[in-house]
Parts: C-alpha cells; sequence; structure tokens
C-alpha cells in the first residue's frame, strides 16, 4: 500500500504499465480515475497536466535506449514557435520505427548532438532548426523557429547561419535561407509572420525591436517593427489587447503621443494577417509611400502567393 501511495501521490512523471504492475498497482487501478493514459502502455496520474514536456518524457520510457526529444517537440520544449502537430516527435538511433500511436518516432545518426534539457535528453537547439529543414518545413514557419530559439536565448542568429552553412544533409538550402532571416528581438511569432509578409513580398525589412532612446541616451520605448528613415510604425495587436484593457488604454495613449511626434502607425490584427494578407501587404506598402518610399516592387512573387495565398497564413 505505501508502494502505490508513492505512485499515487509523489511521481508526477509518466510510468509504464510494467513498472506499476511491479510496484503492486492492477490494471483495474490504472484505468481508474486515478490515472490517465498517455500513450498506450505509459500512464501518469489524473491531476498531472499531459503537456508536451509529460507527453515527450512518456515516449522516451518506450522508446530504444538512446532515444531523444527531437523536431516540433524538441523546439516546443525549448520555447520556440513550431507549427501545431498532434503527435510526440522523438528520433531514434539507428532506425525509424513506429512506437505508439501519437508517437512521430525519426530515423537519426547515433553521432547527432543532443543535450539533458530538465532530465530528459533531447536536440541541441541548433539542432532542431537543422532537422525541421530536412523535414521540409516551410520557409516561414522554419524561420518562426529559429525567431523564437533566439528570443530565448537559446541559440544567435549567427550560430543558425554558420551551422546552416556547414549543414550538407536533405533540407540544406531552405536551412540556409531560412537562417538568413532571423533575427533577435522577435516577440512573438505573429511577429514573424508579419515581417516575412513584407519581405517575401519583396518591400524593405523593417527594423526589428526598434529602440528610441530619450535626450540622454537612456532608452525611452521600443518598437516590433519599423521603417525608422520613413518615420513609419508597424504593430501586431493579438487577443491581448481585447482581454487587457488597461494594455489597450496605454497602448491607445502611447500611439497618440507617437502621432503627435509625427509617426505613422499601422495596426495589423489577426484577421487582417490570415484572412486578407494581400490587403494587408497593401496598406503597409501604400503608408510607405505615403512617408516617401519609391521603387517599391508592385507584383508579388510566386513564394508569397504560395506562403500566404495558396495556403495557410
Amino acid at each position: 500500500m505505501a508502494t502505490r501511495c508513492m505512485v499515487m501521490e509523489q511521481t508526477t512523471k509518466p510510468f509504464t504499465r510494467p513498472d506499476a504492475l511491479r510496484q503492486g498497482l492492477t490494471d483495474g487501478e490504472l484505468g481508474g480515475p486515478s490515472f490517465q493514459r498517455v500513450f498506450q502502455g505509459v500512464y501518469v496520474r489524473a491531476d498531472v497536466p499531459v503537456n508536451v514536456e509529460a507527453r515527450a518524457q512518456a515516449a522516451l520510457l518506450i522508446a530504444p535506449p538512446g532515444s531523444f526529444a527531437s523536431h516540433h517537440t524538441a523546439a516546443q520544449l525549448w520555447g520556440s514557435w513550431p507549427p501545431e502537430t498532434c503527435e510526440t516527435h522523438i528520433s531514434v538511433p539507428g532506425g525509424h520505427r513506429s512506437i505508439r500511436n501519437g508517437i512521430a518516432a525519426h530515423r537519426v545518426d547515433p553521432t547527432f548532438l543532443t543535450v539533458r534539457h530538465r532530465g530528459m535528453l533531447i536536440a541541441e537547439p541548433t539542432a532542431v532548426f537543422l532537422q525541421l529543414a530536412a523535414s521540409r518545413l516551410d520557409l516561414v514557419d522554419l524561420v518562426t523557429v529559429g525567431d523564437g530559439l533566439v528570443r530565448r536565448r537559446r541559440t544567435t542568429p549567427e550560430a543558425l547561419v554558420a551551422a546552416a552553412a556547414a549543414f550538407q544533409g536533405k533540407g540544406a538550402r531552405l536551412a540556409r535561407r531560412a537562417a538568413a532571416y532571423v533575427r533577435a528581438g522577435v516577440d512573438s511569432p505573429k511577429e514573424t509572420r508579419l515581417r516575412m509578409l513584407l519581405v517575401l513580398a519583396g518591400l524593405p525589412e523593417p527594423t526589428v525591436n526598434h529602440i528610441i532612446r530619450d535626450g540622454d541616451g537612456g532608452w525611452e520605448r521600443r518598437h516590433e517593427l519599423c521603417y525608422p528613415l520613413l518615420m513609419l510604425i508597424i504593430e501586431y495587436d493579438g487577443l491581448q489587447h481585447l482581454r487587457d484593457r488597461d494594455r489597450w488604454s496605454r497602448d491607445l495613449i502611447r500611439r497618440e503621443q507617437l502621432e503627435r511626434e509625427g509617426w505613422r502607425i499601422i495596426v495589423i490584427n489577426y484577421d487582417a494577417l490570415h484572412g486578407d494578407p494581400r490587403g494587408t501587404l497593401n496598406r503597409i506598402r501604400e503608408a510607405m509611400i505615403d512617408r516617401g518610399a519609391r521603387r517599391l516592387r508592385s507584383r508579388v512573387p510566386a513564394i508569397w502567393i504560395r506562403t500566404f495565398e495558396g495556403g495557410r497564413s
């Protein structure tokens, strides 16, 4: 009974059915209200959230020795912003094999670079970027992953560029192109997508994380995306502005002050970015022309159409 209490009341990590049976639990108890199944044959206490970390721990419990969290799952564990996936991704040395439903197992060289993170074996951050390039991730999604890794200080844009330049595997060209677009100081995946909406259309790249300083050289304010010479600011408004009325009020006052100082602000929301990308692009292009920009591209290339209109934006 004491052993059962230890499993039920103390451990917050997943465990396998054989381990539970050895500790005195029964199949009936595992199927009861005290536990929940993560994957076939792997359980965790019912009150433990089954998040990406718990799923990765559970998958590695039933994977061959030397397996590690990789691809989308590793990117999430490092705090980046990969595309959503319903599977937990791990890499298995020496062979590609199906382990359980809900687990994507990838074949990998046993010498692949891994590290320990929160007690779990996981692909090193820069290596995750290359893994996702090899899996043919969309260009903008891969840049988003890179921006997220840099945001969480897991790597640097320079390290990603160097790693991509040395990479000779599948997806090397994609890795090099995406690494060249990764920037420091990006706050969100939507900011990345908004920046890439402009860049892939051939517009000049906005400055990321532009700092305005006061008369003494101290930090005064920061703009996410900005064309300083045009005094044009582009901001993405997420749902937090609807949920946090105080923040919304502060932002309105701040924007009024910026307009008094001669800045123009273009605010882009979810519907504009995802529902009307061409209209959003045209709004920003017209604002740039109004502020004095010249010789801006008027036709968008095929990659822009495929990325933002031909598929999901």
